[in-house]
């Protein structure tokens, strides 16, 4: 699919901050009319400010039009006080694609009745950097050409996986949203190990965050699938293999794995609504 081609011819981005402002330069990057573009946010960021001006985008104008596309990227807590004047935004052709957390096709449509056609997508923090992964599910409303732009603007945030229903967005908070911090969280322990097995702090740090961080781009760069890859670095009866008969214990990484996604998931489900 050609990101570019299926951009919308128009949009209104609703909240810029981290992750709107990275989608946004991504966006515009891919194609995107900045002529056609306007931003609203209340506050925004010297560099949000810098963007729309050197781009040209229309940054908080007195009485802007919609769009062919909302994308809906605020707090999920100032969802209530901004809806009354959102709504007003949005024409009987606006697709709204939102990005808020815990907030439900339901939840949007009942606070911004206008909004017929919409995508609730869930991307996670490396989507900042363009390295994102992304679930969406898009409501009945939702047309081939208004999926197609969703899809142009999610993919210009990396990968995006579409789902039949909108219960699995759940899973998808569980496993990618919420992801990158189990990652995080296994560098800093593995530099932790590492201190413990004799290394000093900071080559321990430096040593596993450059680990994980090569070996995440080698799976990106290698069709593989992730179970061959470790096979091909563990050599039986090796270093390896004496570690992963650890991890790979009955009690070890696999089952803690899915004790961790699925209380994740189980919050997701709690804060939906």
């Amino acid at each position: 699919m050609s990101v570019g081609r299926d951009l919308p011819a128009s949009l209104m981005l609703v909240g810029a901050g981290k992750m709107g402002g990275a989608m946004l330069a991504g966006w515009l990057d891919a194609g995107l009319d900045p002529a056609a573009t306007t931003v609203i946010d209340p506050a925004p960021s010297e560099a949000m400010t810098r963007l729309c001006a050197e781009r040209g985008v229309a940054l908080n104008p007195q009485s802007p039009a919609p769009a062919a596309v909302m994308v809906l990227a605020i707090k999920p807590q100032g969802l209530d006080a901004a809806a009354p004047d959102l709504d007003r935004l949005i024409g009987p052709e606006t697709l709204l694609v939102s990005v808020l957390a815990g907030k439900t096709v339901a939840n949007l449509r009942g606070r911004l009745p206008a909004a017929q056609a919409v995508v609730r997508a869930m991307p996670n923090l490396p989507a900042s950097i363009g390295r994102g992964a992304t679930g969406a599910f898009a409501n009945h409303k939702v047309t081939p050409g208004g999926r197609a732009s969703a899809d142009a603007l999610l993919s210009a945030a990396g990968t995006v996986a579409w789902l039949d229903d909108e219960d699995a967005v759940d899973a998808v908070t569980a496993v990618s949203g919420s992801g990158p911090a189990y990652v995080f969280l296994m560098v800093e322990t593995l530099a932790e190990a590492g201190v413990a097995a004799g290394l000093p702090p900071d080559v321990a740090g430096r040593l596993a965050r450059a680990t994980v961080a090569g070996a995440g781009a080698l799976l990106d760069a290698d069709p593989a699938e992730a179970g061959a890859l470790r096979q091909a670095v563990t050599s039986p009866g090796g270093t390896t293999a004496a570690a992963l008969s650890v991890l790979m214990a009955e009690d070890g990484l696999a089952p803690l794995m899915r004790r961790a996604v699925a209380a994740a998931k189980r919050r997701a489900g709690e804060l939906s609504g």
